[in-house]
């Protein structure tokens, strides 16, 4: 296999209006990520993957652009970006930008052209049908809720937006548009920035016929319908051909709704399409069939395990595996699979780090994961900003598929706002994010949880993490070895092998808070202990609640 340089690097996810506010108007921006690039390099990550900081209205706070080469006034100037660009690359940082490109903001100068007339010149730019029987053209869902399709006054047709109403979808099937995708891309390489992060990349190629979902069709239904159309790995390929392999960068492509399978076309080691996917399918086996993510279903291990290990296996010499618990659409892992009381804060957070980071593929950090920040304690329905949330919770109520308190607590739980508090930098006012009021609350954990405090403790989940980046760097194990799960039933222990040749480790991970014995294999009776995060363990001794254990032969 040839080897790449993101295959050995650790990425760094910045939620740029949550990082660090810089002309107190309680938004951060870019040069608030300029003044924390030493924190970043001083963890030891590699790669720091930009949330969209282009011009936008802010319906989906950034994922609706209005001008692709302009940067959003609240973040800063293009010179404050090509700023924080050189100070990264003069630290040994690379910057990947999100491409977002299914969709634009309704108020980009193509729509506000495109819904002018129908024979417009960007017409065909977006997604426009006839009323079909006086209604709708097919039964999609919006995945923020309603339908997928809104009807437009001054031209008699519906325009097809799977996300906000806002958001109106791109028509890949017209090689126009993909000019303009390609020539803006290139726009930015040429700056120097190092790689595209793609947003809902599966869903570029939509079936033009637009067939009906089920009658009780939900968007994330409709979501599925739509990815992994029948053009999609053509236009890639298409792009890697015209854009891609025209530099040495890192993609990853969001493939919401892929399978297996399709994973191998997209990112394929013969470099035809993209360098990683991100999957989703371990992000759902809590969700519920009904309501979605919107629940309190907890997670039951084992179904984690057969997911993450049969991505492991199926993508092994076939194509590159991306590794996340965390994002700006998930809420935080410590709080989602681990235990954020007091007790075990700390310590589920390292094992579920060390679960993850020990796997076969490139990991990813979002920002705040590496301190173990936790899910907001949201009072009220209207603390929410999400639109994803807000929209969601009107329609499960509306429909009486939950009660107002049951939609409220799903919320607490899976809020894609629990990952966009502010950054707790220290315990000063507004933890150190904003002299002024942040857009979003502060955690009031932050007099406790704080980037300043796990600075100078050695065994806090900042250094926790920083020594699982540096055991990255100097393993060839870790980075190429191949993956064996073992104890694949067990509903408390998650334990793998990683094997290179000789040498071989062992991962064991407690998902519980209780003792749990286990019968240490053989061959690894006089293993060295890699990394652990407890400390003090023999052979033979139990596992300790939310125990991570890395042994090696």
């Amino acid at each position: 296999m040839e080897k790449h340089w993101w295959q050995r690097s650790v990425v760094y996810q910045i939620y740029p209006r949550s990082f660090q506010d810089s002309d107190g108007d309680g938004v951060g921006d870019l040069p608030g990520i300029t003044r924390r690039l030493p924190y970043l390099k001083e963890l030891g990550i590699d790669v720091i993957w930009l949330s969209p900081i282009y011009q936008s209205p802010n319906d989906d706070n950034g994922y609706d652009i209005s001008d692709y080469r302009k940067i959003q006034p609240q973040f800063g100037t293009m010179e404050d970006f090509d700023r924080c660009l050189e100070e990264a690359h003069r630290l040994g940082l690379k910057i990947v930008m999100d491409l977002v490109v299914n969709h634009t903001s309704d108020e980009h100068a193509w729509f506000v052209e495109a819904r002018k007339s129908r024979d417009n010149p960007y017409r065909d730019f977006y997604i426009w049908r006839d009323p079909k029987d006086g209604r709708e053209p097919s039964n999609w869902g919006s995945c923020f809720g309603g339908s997928a399709w809104l009807y437009d006054d001054r031209t008699g047709q519906y325009f097809l937006h799977l996300f906000s109403k806002k958001q109106p979808d791109l028509n890949w099937d017209n090689p126009k548009v993909r000019d303009e995708v390609f020539d803006m891309m290139h726009f930015w390489l040429k700056k120097g920035i190092d790689g595209f992060r793609m947003d809902v990349i599966s869903l570029i190629s939509k079936d033009q016929t637009f067939p009906d979902g089920p009658a009780e069709s939900t968007g994330y239904t409709s979501f599925n319908i739509a990815a992994n159309g029948k053009h999609v790995h053509e236009y890639l390929e298409e792009m890697n051909r015209r854009v891609l392999s025209n530099y040495d960068i890192m993609t990853v492509g969001e493939c919401s709704g892929v399978t297996l399978e399709e994973a191998k076309k997209y990112a394929n080691l013969e470099g035809t399409e993209l360098d990683m996917a991100f999957q989703f399918e371990h992000m759902s086996i809590d969700d519920d069939p009904v309501t979605g993510k919107f629940t309190e279903k907890k997670l039951f291990l084992p179904d984690l395990k057969e997911v993450l290990s049969r991505w492991e296996t199926g993508l092994e010499g076939i194509a590159w595996n991306s590794l996340f618990w965390d994002n700006h659409d998930q809420p935080r892992i410590v709080s989602r699979w681990g235990n954020d009381s007091e007790e075990y804060r700390a310590l589920s957070a390292k094992m579920l780090a060390t679960c993850l980071h020990m796997m076969k593929g490139t990991p990813y950090i979002y920002q705040g994961e590496e301190l173990g920040m936790t899910n907001y304690p949201w009072a009220s329905v209207s603390e929410f900003n999400d639109i994803d949330s807000t929209n969601n919770y009107k329609e499960l109520v509306e429909k009486k598929i939950m009660t107002e308190e049951e939609a409220f607590r799903a919320l607490r739980r899976r809020s894609r706002d629990n990952a966009r508090t502010p950054v707790q930098w220290d315990d000063s006012k507004n933890a150190g994010f904003s002299e002024a009021d942040p857009w979003l609350p502060v955690n009031p954990n932050y007099k406790e949880i704080n980037a300043k405090a796990e600075l100078s403790d050695p065994d806090s989940v900042f250094h926790y993490y920083q020594k699982l980046i540096a055991l990255r760097k100097e393993s060839d194990l870790i980075v190429y070895g191949t993956y064996e799960l073992l104890l694949p039933e067990d509903p408390d222990l998650y334990v793998y092998t990683r094997t290179l040749g000789e040498e071989k480790l062992l991962c064991i991970s407690n998902f519980s808070d209780h003792l749990r014995d286990f019968d240490l294999p053989d061959s690894f009776r006089e293993g060295k202990v890699l990394i652990g995060n407890y400390g003090g363990w023999k052979a033979g001794d139990p596992i300790r609640p939310y125990e991570a254990l890395v042994l090696k032969i």
